[in-house]
């Protein structure tokens, strides 16, 4: 630690002597395409690693989403489990338990269950 803060200090003390009497001062090698080249590499990865697969599981939704259809059994956002009754537009009626209807919006379904799913419950 006291070695960093003399070598800290030495260069504080020696840059600017060096500046006043025109020495050269080391700078730093690299030219601008090397910088270009790791943004773009740093996009790709971005890419890879965080848009394309959010884009893809959007997809999958909205395929599950089109597909849904009276009596299919679901998942909600907010935790309710029940069954489709009547589609409403950008709606669903769905049927938590005999004579319990909800209407819960379409984007809220995050889960198609597999048939008999609520029996088993």
């Amino acid at each position: 630690m006291k070695r960093k803060l003399l070598v800290l200090l030495g260069l504080a003390t020696y840059l600017p002597v060096a500046i006043a009497e025109g020495a050269e001062v080391p700078s730093m090698q690299g030219g601008g395409l090397q910088s270009y080249l790791f943004l773009g590499v740093m996009f790709v990865v971005m890419y890879f690693v965080m848009i394309r697969p959010q884009s893809k599981r959007a997809k999958e939704h909205k395929d599950m989403l089109s597909k849904l259809a009276t009596g299919d059994e679901v998942v909600t956002q907010g935790g309710l489990v029940g069954t489709i009754a009547r589609d409403a537009g950008t709606f669903f009626m769905l049927t938590l338990s005999q004579g319990v209807e909800v209407p819960v919006q379409k984007q809220s379904v995050v889960q198609l269950l597999p048939k008999g799913t609520l029996q088993s419950i």
